[in-house]
């Protein structure tokens, strides 16, 4: 089943129609590359047959871990960075209650996130709230030794150990990371951790769908066999459709932003005009920025809230450089009903509005934007889903990974690793006078014109 529909008339004054349909051949190709393992990266694609893998031993043993600690906490922190964090976050934003913190009734744990930043005050902060509160850790990390999960894990760990006491604390701590080997690991099987596997063949930016993102996602209440259904029913029309020889949505979104591409649109903006999927396009910017910016290449992920953004970014998208364009995440229905009142006196003009749904209102100035934007020459991919819902959020989830996977072989880059990262860290170590850095540390110092930060 598909409930994902994509609309690409407003792209078609920008681009040749031939030259889509030979970057939807391309697409294609590099599907089978994808799943025939023939391409870069091939060590890591197990995601790909990830939902309908994950047995039901291991969503039974994920689901009783987040009942137990519902039981016993007010908080759960959810310590990791990347991929560790953002599908997650992604998840339980755009399918909890707005201000969820401040309901007088909590029926299951608040999931609050750490280690992905390295801020004094946002930590000290958290303990603040932590010390008064009823709270459980997972950390979530392949090696144990990312700095900033590690810094967050170790100052958490410390709290967590004063606070209730080691032997407690042992039982208020999960540990998501590699099968057999590194820090984590290690420490997690010395002090007898609860443990779920990071699985070796998926890299952290398509981890959502194993125990990273599950777990998170089922103590904050919601129901991941859904959103595995969600993802193993696309793919399995993908699946199908890829036997059948029918143009699917993943080969015309990963033809479509690169045939943009090759006509000089460098930026793509995910928007969308509902709040609760901000941290959803967070997940998305680094599922691209991680996977295609290499070689001197790749599309730029950038992302907007509207209408919100249509007051801060909206002139330069209508009227600045031609370089963007927009893929918008539009849903057909809200979770929720509510109606604009009449008002006697009118003094704000309203009333041509009253007794209309502001969805309507919302879904009104989403047509309204992309054709004015369109007319200002920023193309647009429109992708549709029913509702917000998790199994349209695991459609939605497949379907991204996929086309990221398609896009970045017909970018010629391999879409699994990342190793640009690796530049920021290795200076920061050298700073920081890390054993085993003493020659850098010497270097960027002569560079920076000090002898240490």
């Amino acid at each position: 089943m598909n409930n994902i529909r994509i609309e690409l008339s407003n792209i078609m004054g920008f681009i040749v129609e031939k030259d889509l349909a030979s970057l939807q051949q391309s697409a294609s190709n590099q599907y089978q590359n994808l799943i025939n393992k023939t391409g870069q990266g091939n060590e890591f694609l197990g995601w790909i047959t990830l939902p309908g893998d994950i047995s039901d031993n291991m969503i039974d043993d994920i689901i009783n871990v987040a009942e137990t600690i519902s039981t016993k906490t007010e908080i759960m922190v959810v310590i990791g960075i990347g991929g560790s964090y953002l599908g997650a976050r992604a998840v339980i934003e755009a399918l909890g209650h707005s201000f969820y913190e401040l309901q007088e009734q909590q029926e299951h744990p608040l999931v609050l996130f750490a280690g992905q930043n390295i801020s004094e005050k946002y930590l000290t902060d958290l303990l603040h709230i932590l010390d008064k509160k009823e709270y459980a850790i997972t950390v979530i990390s392949k090696s144990g030794t990312t700095t900033e999960p590690a810094i967050a894990f170790r100052i958490l760990k410390n709290h967590l150990e004063h606070k209730y006491g080691v032997q407690e604390a042992r039982h208020r701590i999960i540990a998501i990371t590699d099968k057999e080997k590194g820090a984590l690991k290690q420490l997690a099987d010395e002090e007898g951790y609860k443990t779920f596997v990071v699985p070796d063949d998926v890299g952290g930016r398509y981890s959502v769908l194993t125990p990273v993102g599950l777990l998170p996602i089922a103590v904050a209440g919601f129901d991941i066999r859904k959103l595995l259904k969600g993802a193993k029913d696309f793919w399995e029309y993908i699946s199908k459709s890829m036997v059948d020889n029918d143009l699917n949505p993943v080969l015309e979104y990963a033809a479509a932003r690169n045939a943009l591409y090759q006509t000089g649109k460098k930026i793509e903006m995910m928007i969308s005009y509902d709040p609760e999927l901000f941290y959803f396009t967070e997940w998305w910017k680094q599922l691209y920025g991680e996977s295609e910016g290499k070689e001197g290449k790749g599309i730029f992920p950038a992302g907007a809230s509207f209408t919100t953004d249509l007051h801060s970014m909206g002139q330069y998208i209508q009227d600045g450089e031609r370089h963007i364009f927009e893929t918008v995440i539009s849903v057909d229905k809200p979770v929720s009903e509510l109606r604009i009142p009449s008002d006697e006196n009118n003094l704000d003009k309203l009333n041509y509005l009253a007794g209309k749904r502001i969805h309507e209102v919302n879904i009104m100035a989403e047509t309204g934007t992309i054709l004015a934007h369109v007319d200002g020459n920023v193309p647009n991919i429109k992708i549709s889903i029913p509702e917000i819902s998790e199994y349209n959020l695991g459609q939605l989830i497949y379907f991204f990974e996929m086309a990221c996977g398609i896009s970045g072989y017909m970018l010629g880059v391999n879409p699994f690793d990342q190793p640009g990262v690796e530049a920021y860290k290795n200076n920061m170590f050298a700073l920081l006078g890390k054993p085993g850095y003493e020659k850098e540390t010497e270097t960027i110092r002569k560079r920076i014109g000090h002898e240490g930060p």
